[in-house]
């Protein structure tokens, strides 16, 4: 038994009882594990992008392991005292899923991760344009950081404001003067680059709820 800092990507219910929880972690990059929560502490332990510790129990007859003694390493209450937060932290987190690998494991994603989640959790206002930036350090984590040109193509109507995302700092990028329409328009854009650069479909649907939220 050893124990796993991780983050909560998604859950898939298998049976009564039982989850199978999709993390990121240091060790394994995207990996599910079985866990068996109480009703109760399922919702509220597993909710996206939760910082979690466990147990992780090895089984040398399956590769799905499991998780006991799950506990919160971060409460994130900056973030879950927030509807709009908490609608960002739906889509980050479905993007992760949706485009990481089972098992594959990218140098320094894990840390990138956490400090994204905590920077947002810390952020009291001017964080609208939170879920463009993440996408656009998400790219430069993969290992392809996006240049003007790069993306340009993807783009379509909004370059002058995706050239503006891509050359503030991080507070300046804040404060980019964005509608809710051209944010959705970017993330789409950005998509479509992670797309191309990673070789597959990322067909990301709560990002319809961030349209709904921001218009």
């Amino acid at each position: 038994m050893s124990s796993l800092e991780f983050i909560v990507l998604a859950t898939t219910k298998v049976r009564e009882g039982a989850l199978v929880v999709h993390t990121l972690s240091r060790e394994y990059g995207r990996r599910g594990f079985i866990v068996r929560p109480g009703k109760k502490a399922a919702a509220a332990l597993f909710l996206p992008l939760n910082i979690l510790e466990a147990d992780v129990q090895e089984n040398p007859k399956s590769d799905l392991w499991s998780l006991s003694g799950i506990q919160s390493r971060d409460a994130l209450s900056g973030i879950r005292g927030n509807i709009h937060k908490n609608t960002i932290t739906l889509f980050l987190s479905e993007v992760l899923f949706r485009t990481l690998r089972e098992g594959a494991v990218e140098d320094g994603l894990y840390e990138w991760c956490v400090g994204s989640i905590l920077t947002l959790n810390a952020l009291e206002t001017d964080f609208s344009n939170y879920h463009v930036r993440f996408l656009l350090e998400f790219a430069g984590a993969l290992g392809f950081r996006p240049t003007f040109s790069d993306i340009a193509p993807f783009t379509r109507e909004n370059l002058p404001q995706m050239k503006a995302m891509l050359e503030a700092s991080f507070s300046e990028s804040m404060l980019v003067p964005l509608t809710g329409p051209v944010r959705n328009s970017l993330c789409e854009s950005i998509l479509g680059y992670l797309e191309h650069h990673t070789d597959q479909p990322i067909r990301v649907k709560s990002l319809a709820v961030l349209r709904e939220l921001y218009g």
